[in-house]
């Protein structure tokens, strides 16, 4: 199941989408006199107090596919309506209430971690774009583990903010002391906390029965030191 805006709401993209049996759209309609004139004729369903949903075949003018509109009902006097057309055959509730909300998701995504790459596509070329939406998701998933471990209200930074803020005060060195590869930063802030998830590193895993060796470095151990 595929979202997306109510720029999307046009007949090519959903007709497209429909031809495809790999693929579904549910995209907001605009609250329009054709869409709403609709209402009157559905039977709208209530799913708990102030929340009702409709469905019926709906077909765009001039043309003769045949999709399904979805409409979302809040209020218990004074309705207000939202109107949905979908590609699915799915329950509408299902639709609307467990799958769109996603959308929102995604949306979080992009705002949090779009300066991370996904921001610009500054190429044409495929390979180049892939390579750099790899290394994008390399480095999201890494700050997405250390901003669990990261207080109020770092956890919820973006990553240009994070970058700027935190990243851009760090100072490192390395140097290697028998099997493990010791990084050293300096200026490290105390309310970050990081000192007390990676100090020591190698043995929290060892504890924790994960092997502390990192095959792609040699198998080197890594352990953190702030100062």
């Amino acid at each position: 199941m595929r979202f997306a805006d109510t720029e999307h709401y046009t007949v090519e993209l959903l007709s497209t989408i429909l031809e495809h049996p790999s693929f579904d759209i549910i995209v907001p309609a605009p609250n329009a006199k054709h869409v709403r004139q609709l209402y009157p004729a559905m039977e709208f369903k209530q799913h708990w107090p102030g929340y009702a949903l409709a469905s019926a075949p709906f077909q765009f003018k001039g043309h003769e596919q045949t999709f399904q509109l979805i409409v979302q009902r809040t209020g218990l006097t004074k309705f207000s309506y939202k109107p949905f057309v979908s590609t699915s055959s799915q329950e509408a509730f299902l639709q609307v209430s467990q799958h769109y909300p996603k959308r929102w998701a995604i949306e979080d995504f992009f705002n949090f971690e779009g300066h991370m790459g996904w921001n610009r596509a500054a190429t044409m070329n495929l390979n180049v774009r892939l390579a750099k939406q790899t290394a994008a998701l390399l480095a999201q998933a890494a700050c997405f583990e250390l901003k669990q471990l990261l207080p109020q209200p770092f956890s919820q930074w973006t990553a240009q903010h994070l970058a700027k803020s935190v990243f851009l005060d760090f100072d490192g060195s390395l140097k290697v002391k028998d099997d493990t590869i010791v990084i050293t930063f300096y200026g490290v802030p105390e309310k970050l906390g990081l000192h007390q998830h990676y100090t020591r590193l190698p043995q929290r895993l060892a504890r924790s029965g994960i092997d502390p060796r990192v095959p792609w470095l040699c198998n080197f151990k890594v352990d953190f030191v702030f100062k």
